[in-house]
């Protein structure tokens, strides 16, 4: 530790907040959030003894160190996020898995949205928020929020009675309106974005505008809420001990030794295709930058020749991507990951000579988590497969089958080799047990995101083919239906009231009518 930052450190604050470790370029490295400034900053530069390889490495890097204090360790959790997310500190986000983050989920489109938590977002048309590296913290912080803005847990049925939730003020009373409830939503999404203050100011000037009016029930409810925003400086969201998970990605300095790359994949692009005999056939693209998940960066094709041929329909998916346009506006990926066997490689190689692109690339097969490397158009120097083909070592298999390479690589069961020992990061166990479980994620992510895209189709076109029987309901009632209710079970389902609030009296009573036949 320099003088500096020795001096600077005295300066720490015992108050939560936001610290940033930066390197010698003034780079920020590393966000961390802390109940107690102080306390937490300093712990980085006592003694390494009892620190793992992946904080010391972090350690050794640190040149500078500033901070932000917040009034309370749930701002603190917040800012902490919205700073990750802005400056995509590189120690932050190396093995930051799916795993490891939490998304709140809130559908704004739906008439009384609920409020839940998901790991994988999915393209439904929900508000996504986050990610948080902290899932017990965020839960925590958005039951304290609830006193504040009632919402609710789970989707509503029509006509039920009032839950305790109810009672005790966690969830909406009967008498606020769908568009009061969604205001109060907006103002809870508000606050987790860190508009705190004006949240106060604006909570405060209603309360005076209540009282003057002589409204004093409602001047009281906004003075309770005032209260719990208050309250909320005093609650402990995660302590000052919470657990630095700072470790290097091994996996991707494995991929450049393995596969002779020259420089570490620093954006990885995954392609799967999904359908259901060859109807809605779609594919997807996932883009993982630094070993982290980037769903900024997702895309999905909706393919325009439908047909029940994968190898066409990946072919015809990369064709697009590396189009000048695409490749202008997103820039070339490191690797690219093929879902599927030698065919859908093939495919996918041959799209990229067609638009003028090489870059690595290799599939991974489902059924026996094969990687398939080609031999001389795949973008990938083959002298270590060589090596392992023909000096087998235990985890590692390599075997050529005519153009192509087939690899695999057993995670848990990989040892340390004489090839091995070269690989950055030292142990090749460990590296290629990492590359492994990093291909698995890139895999699992391309296939759910295809599907989820896939299903959302489906589920249109089989409310529109339905709804494209009835007499008198045109295209435009028909994207109004989808778009309100989603499926045909949901407009079957949905009471009259609501039906005619969407397409008026005489088609709500024709698509009643109509369905009741059914």
């Amino acid at each position: 530790m320099n003088q500096a930052l020795e001096a600077k450190l005295k300066t720490l604050p015992r108050s939560p907040g936001v610290y940033f470790h930066k390197d010698k370029t003034g780079e920020i490295i590393y966000v961390g959030k802390a109940a107690v400034l102080k306390n937490r900053v300093r712990q980085y530069f006592q003694s390494s003894r009892d620190m793992d390889i992946k904080t010391k490495a972090l350690v050794a890097e640190i040149v500078d160190t500033d901070w932000i204090e917040t009034d309370s360790e749930i701002d603190a959790l917040f800012l902490e996020s919205e700073m990750v997310k802005r400056y995509m500190p590189r120690y932050n986000i190396l093995l930051r898995d799916d795993r490891s983050q939490m998304f709140v989920r809130i559908d704004m489109k739906s008439e009384w949205p609920h409020v839940s938590f998901t790991r994988n977002p999915a393209d439904d048309g929900a508000d996504y928020h986050g990610p948080y590296y902290n899932g017990f913290a965020i839960k925590k912080a958005l039951r304290y929020l609830r006193k504040v803005f009632p919402y609710y847990t789970a989707p509503v049925r029509q006509n039920e009675r009032p839950d305790l939730d109810v009672h005790i003020g966690l969830s909406p009373s009967s008498d606020v309106s769908s568009q009061e409830y969604k205001k109060s939503l907006r103002k809870l999404v508000s606050y987790m974005e860190g508009g705190r203050v004006p949240l106060t100011k604006e909570l405060e000037k209603e309360m005076r505008q209540a009282a003057a009016i002589q409204d004093f029930e409602t001047a009281a409810r906004l003075r309770n809420k005032l209260g719990y925003l208050r309250e909320l400086q005093h609650k402990i969201m995660f302590g000052d001990k919470e657990f630095l998970d700072i470790s290097k990605d091994k996996a991707l300095s494995g991929l450049v030794d393995l596969f002779g790359l020259p420089k570490i994949p620093v954006r990885i692009e995954g392609y799967d295709i999904s359908h259901m005999s060859g109807t809605n056939v779609v594919a997807s693209q996932v883009v993982f930058i630094n070993g982290a998940s980037s769903r900024a960066d997702y895309r999905k094709y909706k393919v325009k020749i439908q047909q029940n041929d994968d190898y066409a329909s990946m072919h015809e998916t990369l064709f697009r991507r590396f189009s000048d346009k695409n490749i202008k506006a997103w820039g070339k990926p490191n690797f690219v990951l093929i879902d599927g066997g030698k065919g859908q490689l093939d495919a996918a190689l041959r799209a990229m000579e067609e638009q003028g692109v090489k870059l690595p690339t290799v599939s991974v097969a489902k059924r026996e988590e094969e990687i398939i490397v080609h031999a001389t158009r795949s973008g990938i120097d083959t002298a270590m497969l060589d090596i392992y083909r023909k000096n087998p070592a235990p985890g590692v298999s390599v075997e050529r089958a005519g153009e192509y390479y087939i690899v695999n690589l057993h995670a848990g069961q990989v040892n340390l080799s004489s090839h091995s020992k070269n690989l950055r990061g030292g142990s090749g166990q460990q590296a290629y047990s990492d590359i492994v479980k990093l291909f698995q994620r890139i895999r699992d992510e391309s296939h759910r995101f295809a599907v989820s895209y896939h299903t959302v189709l489906k589920r249109a076109k089989q409310t529109s083919s339905i709804l494209e029987e009835i007499p008198g309901i045109g295209p435009a009632t028909r994207r109004k239906l989808i778009r309100s209710f989603g499926s045909l079970r949901a407009v079957q389902s949905a009471p009259h009231d609501e039906l005619v609030k969407t397409v008026g009296e005489a088609k709500a009573n024709l698509i009643k009518r109509y369905l009741q036949t059914l």
